[in-house]
């Protein structure tokens, strides 16, 4: 009798905790859910390229659960256009393209409002100059006709950012390995990264303006006024945006040419890759569980993953 009872005790006792244990389902729904928004770029840009590149470094993470959604070709009828942005934890947008609708643009602006994540890479802050929603949550852009009217300037300047007001519109020198320099050191982003690391072979976006509203600057980089559109300043280069409860990770490196396939040395970066991935979890959740990887650069020496 004795024995009977603790097999039952036993098979009880098991019962319970494979309740309390998460199935594999369970676990599987734990990845951070990322849209990846896409599907046309200015002639200076290749999406496709991009986007794939950029889906595989969200993959590669091994925390993310990434869909990628394309929207229609230049030109073409944009109306029916319009995601839930709600089903996800963060969206990351490679997009440089026509107008979204209304109703896009107002469900987009509610999810950020309400805590929504995003992120922003390179030619995206070239998109929607006429949206001031947008505008606000990338903090800065270039082109698109971006004078002084769209906002200053952002310079890094005796330890501090800086707002410059005077005239000038977005520029960059010609693709080259440029050193990367740490802003924010101990935002969650940047935590445990070196405090200078070199970037590979990209552009050095220069002279962005906009809002600039509730940034901070997490890393500059700068060219010598020497090179062709150098600006001499400490350019942002990563940067957060506070848009309403929601969270924005800006980067302005990973530029890929029209004509270029992969590998491209921007986007095998181990610097840029990194960021990226850092950058899409502290936008879904505020926070960053990954570890630096032991191939990130030095500050003399570019890393690429092959």
């Amino acid at each position: 009798m004795n024995i009977l009872f603790q097999l039952r005790f036993l098979i009880l006792s098991c019962t319970m905790l494979c309740a309390l244990l998460p199935s594999s389902s369970a676990v599987a729904q734990e990845k951070l859910d990322v849209l990846l928004v896409t599907g046309q770029s200015s002639k200076y840009h290749n999406w496709e390229v991009q986007s794939t590149a950029f889906k595989r470094m969200l993959d590669d993470a091994g925390i993310f659960n990434v869909q990628l959604l394309k929207t229609p070709a230049s030109g073409e009828d944009m109306s029916g256009f319009d995601p839930v942005w709600s089903d996800y934890d963060a969206v990351l947008l490679d997009y440089e393209g026509d107008d979204w609708p209304d109703a896009a643009k107002k469900s987009f602006e509610k999810y950020m409002e309400q805590g929504g994540g995003l992120v922003v890479v390179h030619a995206t802050n070239n998109a929607f100059p006429n949206w001031q929603a947008f505008l606000d949550m990338t903090g800065l852009g270039g082109w698109g006709g971006r004078t002084e009217e769209w906002g200053p300037k952002v310079r890094w300047r005796d330890g501090k950012t800086v707002l410059d007001t005077s005239s000038g519109t977005a520029q960059h020198p010609s693709r080259h390995d440029f050193p990367v320099v740490s802003r924010a050191p101990e935002h969650p982003i940047m935590k445990g990264l070196p405090s200078m690391w070199l970037h590979a072979n990209d552009e050095l976006y220069s002279q962005l303006r906009g809002p600039a509203n509730d940034l901070t600057v997490l890393a500059t980089a700068s060219a010598v006024t020497s090179m062709r559109n150098g600006t001499g300043e400490n350019e942002p280069i990563l940067m957060t945006i506070q848009y309403g409860k929601g969270r924005v990770f800006h980067t302005t490196l990973g530029h890929v040419a029209p004509n270029q396939s992969e590998p491209v040395d921007s986007l095998q970066c181990v610097g840029f890759i990194t960021t990226l991935q850092r950058g899409t979890e502290w936008a879904a959740t505020g926070t960053v569980t990954q570890e630096i990887p032991d191939d990130f650069p030095t500050a003399d020496q570019t890393s690429l993953r092959q």
